[in-house]
């Protein structure tokens, strides 16, 4: 994956065509990207909420796929296709709508993300007419501004709960490859990347040892890694990363959290944050602190035995005790601090939950309810017939007893 933040580039390349079509690669700033898909998709004399929503949701989409390298890391030298069926309508060489020229100048750098997450939205939309989807509708987003909606209102219309981030600095990169082989003695962030990287894939793939700690130094550890990920994958296995096995580790990385896709996974701030040799302790204060006590929040909404604290970025007694709750239930040394080992537990376990449990929020709303109030499962915590049939057909309107003495 490129840098943890994404940046925007300044310029995109387009093929004007499906993927596998023998067409025309066209190179332009991405500020111009912008103006022609918006010229191209939407109507310039629509509300300005609507034009604005719009163009958030271009933008938002083309730097998904920048950021996610879908293409190049398929072997393809382009950042985006010109089909809609895979991506945003592109005309080369046409000209542009000064209302649109405006809005797109002004957000060009601007685009959408769910909170907590890193990547660009993939926000996928359609016209709402012809061919709808799940995503913003572009003549809805008209009927919705004639009523009076606000562009934020718009987007979280289609996409729930977003958020906009404001003038991402540009940069001429658009390919994370770092331009040398990683091997056995490398050094740096790049090899962080692949650390990382191989963690989250090993989750899908067990066969894949994890490498602890994330460290940024190519050892032994990070050479078997590598090793059976090429052996699983088909790549030569030689234990080095080059370009092959860079972009097969970003390929798999972006498919098994679903970077790519409108309902992601997500990439968490903190997928690159545990570089450290440190242990977390007793005292402890900052990021990975927070980061540790909102993973045990997660936890104690599902584990009774993990008590439930305060997520403040401070190692004090109820992080210990919580810490101490978890290396028991997981079988740990029960010595209160963090090392590898037992945040290596905690994360996978965390993960397991977030990326199964959590995927869909309109079927599972735990929002509201993760850190304060019911836990998302507590009202169920009452029967001892989870996995019994109940003896009767279920249909449209049934519902179990209310149970009052079981919600907290």
């Amino acid at each position: 994956m490129p840098p943890v933040i994404p940046t925007i580039p300044q310029r995109i390349t387009v093929h004007l065509g499906p993927p596998n079509s023998d067409a025309e690669n066209v190179t332009v700033d991405f500020v111009d990207y912008v103006k022609n898909v918006a010229s191209s998709e939407i109507y310039p004399t629509w509300e300005e909420s609507a034009l604005r929503a719009n163009i958030y949701a271009i933008v938002s989409f083309a730097l998904n796929r920048v950021y996610t390298e879908w293409y190049r890391s398929r072997g393809y030298d382009f950042d985006i296709t010109n089909s809609t069926a895979y991506d945003q309508y592109f005309v080369k060489g046409r000209s542009y709508f000064d209302s649109i020229v405006r809005i797109a100048d002004a957000l060009f750098n601007d685009y959408l993300r769910r909170p907590g997450f890193v990547e660009p939205l993939a926000a996928k939309f359609c016209n709402g007419t012809t061919a709808t989807c799940e995503g913003l509708s572009q003549w809805g987003s008209q009927n919705l501004a004639l009523q009076g909606y606000n562009t934020t209102q718009i987007i979280r219309s289609y996409y729930g709960n977003v958020e906009i981030v404001s003038n991402a600095p540009v940069a001429g990169i658009t390919s994370s490859y770092p331009g040398r082989l990683l091997r056995r003695g490398t050094t740096g962030p790049g090899v962080v990347t692949i650390q990382t990287e191989l963690n989250r894939i090993s989750q899908s793939y067990p066969a894949i040892p994890k490498v602890n700690p994330v460290d940024g130094i190519f050892g032994a550890k990070t050479e078997a890694s590598v090793r059976k990920f090429q052996e699983i994958f088909g790549l030569e296995t030689d234990g080095i990363v080059g370009p092959a096995t860079w972009y097969a580790l970003v390929r798999l990385y972006v498919a098994v959290n679903s970077l790519a896709e409108l309902r992601s996974q997500g990439q968490r701030f903190y997928a690159n944050s545990w570089a450290t040799s440190d242990p977390i302790e007793f005292g402890d204060r900052g990021i990975k602190v927070e980061h540790l006590q909102y993973m045990l929040s997660v936890l104690a909404a599902y584990i009774p035995q993990i008590p439930r604290l305060q997520v403040d970025g401070i190692f004090g007694p109820a992080t210990r005790s919580a810490v101490i709750a978890a290396q028991q239930r997981f079988g740990l040394p029960e010595t209160g601090i963090v090392n590898y080992d037992t945040w290596d537990e905690i994360y996978d376990q965390f993960s397991g939950i977030e990326t199964s449990a959590w995927r869909d929020p309109q079927d599972f709303p735990y929002t509201n309810a993760i850190l304060t109030g019911t836990p998302p499962r507590a009202r169920y915590a009452g029967t001892t017939t989870m996995t019994q049939f109940p003896g009767s057909d279920l249909s449209a309107g049934n519902q179990d007893p209310v149970r009052q003495e079981v919600v907290r």
